[in-house]
């Protein structure tokens, strides 16, 4: 009897582990709802909680290697970041699933909204009492994409776009270094911003509440995630709207070095994702990357496109589990 008991109550514990356990999952700020859509189909499955933390993508992986917190999955809305940030230490691998555009994002509040189109936005956004805003370029992918279309902007318009918009309202400035434009960002710390003209979150994401009370007219932002709230948006021409594999060369011509020292080219828009070294729930990790490998719909019902099959770099890493659903990284 006391040995039923005992093997009950082990039994009982290790159930309680089980309930316990909770799939941890940082991501950029543009894949909150696709990661909510993710997570439930996760919960449903395999019924463990999913825990999901949005930030710009810098952020999200800080968390990990300068906070020193635990995550299960890693999801960036640049790719790149990943291998610069997180290897050897913290990861080896990245996993390319989704592709996304830049667009002018605005409401029916914003000034001048009658009037802008995809060949006069700039001249619009230059008006003196219209206000812009972008993420911290620092922390948020997102934000110095947003600088990079400015300045793509600048080039193929030949017009001074960067400086009347930044420039003039901020202590951000590129510097043509060796035919390549380059934008050395100060410290978050040390930016100086004329907040009459320009507004700056940490996260792309924050800036929405900012265009929907109407206290900013225009916001640099995904396509996907103007899709996803409904908003309204000015389409770019690709040559700068950072989608097109087509003009990847032409995207380089404009690099930002961020405060911490990383340097990001122009390329064109792809996420990626990993799991981290020290993840504590490695398996579920990986059940929880199948699920977003095998349900690309997902991206394309909220204005995202899917890579597939997906792409891996350093793919001789890659969970077992993972290496059927994936391809090689070549040439690119």
């Amino acid at each position: 009897m006391r040995r039923i008991i005992l093997l009950g109550l082990v039994l009982a514990i290790a159930l309680a582990g089980c309930a316990q356990k909770e799939v941890v999952v940082f991501h950029a700020g543009s894949l909150t709802k696709p990661m909510q859509v993710f997570a439930k189909k996760f919960e449903e499955k395999y019924g463990v909680k999913v825990y999901c933390e949005a930030a710009g993508s810098a952020a999200t992986i800080r968390k990990v290697i300068d906070l020193h917190r635990k995550a299960d999955v890693v999801a960036s809305a640049d790719y790149s970041l990943i291998p610069k940030m997180m290897y050897p230490k913290y990861a080896d691998w990245c996993i390319l699933f989704a592709r996304n555009e830049m667009v002018i994002v605005y409401t029916n509040k914003s000034r001048y909204v009658n009037e802008i189109n995809s060949s006069n936005w700039y001249r619009i956004l230059e008006k003196p009492d219209v206000r812009i805003g972008f993420s911290n370029p620092n922390d948020d992918p997102c934000g110095y994409r947003a600088q990079m279309v400015m300045m793509l902007a600048s080039l193929y318009y030949h017009k001074p776009i960067y400086k009347k918009l930044v420039e003039d309202n901020s202590n951000m400035k590129f510097v043509l270094e060796n035919g390549t434009y380059v934008l050395k960002m100060p410290p978050t710390t040390k930016l100086k911003i004329n907040t009459s003209k320009i507004k700056m979150r940490s996260m792309e994401m924050s800036l929405i509440s900012l265009l929907q009370s109407g206290d900013v007219d225009y916001v640099f932002l995904y396509r996907s995630v103007a899709k996803q709230f409904g908003l309204k948006y000015v389409e770019l021409p690709p040559q700068i709207n950072l989608g097109s594999n087509e003009y990847k060369n032409y995207y380089s011509k404009v690099e930002v070095i961020l405060a911490n020292g990383k340097k990001v080219s122009g390329k064109p828009i792809i996420y990626g994702l990993t799991i981290p070294l020290n993840a504590p729930h490695k398996e579920l990790a990986i059940k929880f990357v199948e699920i977003i490998i095998k349900n690309p719909e997902v991206f394309r019902s909220l204005g995202q496109i899917p890579i597939t099959p997906p792409l891996a770099e350093n793919y001789s890493n890659l969970p077992s589990e993972l290496k059927p659903l994936v391809k090689p990284l070549r040439g690119r």
